[in-house]
């Protein structure tokens, strides 16, 4: 199953549409303009929040709490290294791996791979790709691609 992120370009927020495969809308992700870090929402198509991700201020390093449907599922902290950006995932034994500055990662569990991020080049505004293993990881997997894309935003990467 593949999810295709497009960021809207002209907005006064990091703003998302999130596509199936077939090119139909499925969620659309908002941050909020004024807030103490970030605070980011995403809705379904019928603009029902399923997902929230919440910064954790007065952190080291970019911390942030991960809500499904308004029940809190567990937390990605960006961890301190001098070469390459590395993740904690607290959930499901879940641990990320590969080469985020290029934006080729995998989210994994245990061995086998949860979703496959790339970033595709040469397009308006950023555009990402998520191949998921199973379709039940669908919205925990994209909340952590936005949590991790927010911890790079936050170091100004």
């Amino acid at each position: 199953m593949r999810l295709l992120i497009k960021q809207r370009v002209f907005s006064w927020t990091d703003s998302y549409d999130v596509y199936d495969e077939s090119g139909a809308a499925k969620y659309f992700i908002k941050a909020e303009f004024f807030a103490l870090g970030h605070q980011i929402h995403v809705y379904d198509w019928r603009q029902r929040e399923v997902g929230a991700i919440r910064q954790k201020l007065l952190t080291l390093m970019p911390q942030f709490e991960i809500e499904m449907h308004g029940v809190p599922q567990g937390e990605i902290q960006k961890k301190l290294t001098f070469f390459r950006p590395r993740y904690e995932v607290n959930f499901n034994g879940w641990h990320v791996e590969g080469d985020f500055l290029g934006w080729e990662y995998d989210v994994c569990n245990g061995r086998s791979t949860v979703v496959h991020i790339t970033k595709e080049l040469l397009h308006w505004g950023d555009t990402y790709v998520l191949d998921f293993a199973n379709p039940a990881d669908e919205l925990m997997g994209l909340l952590l691609v936005i949590a991790i894309d927010a911890a790079n935003c936050t170091n100004g990467q």
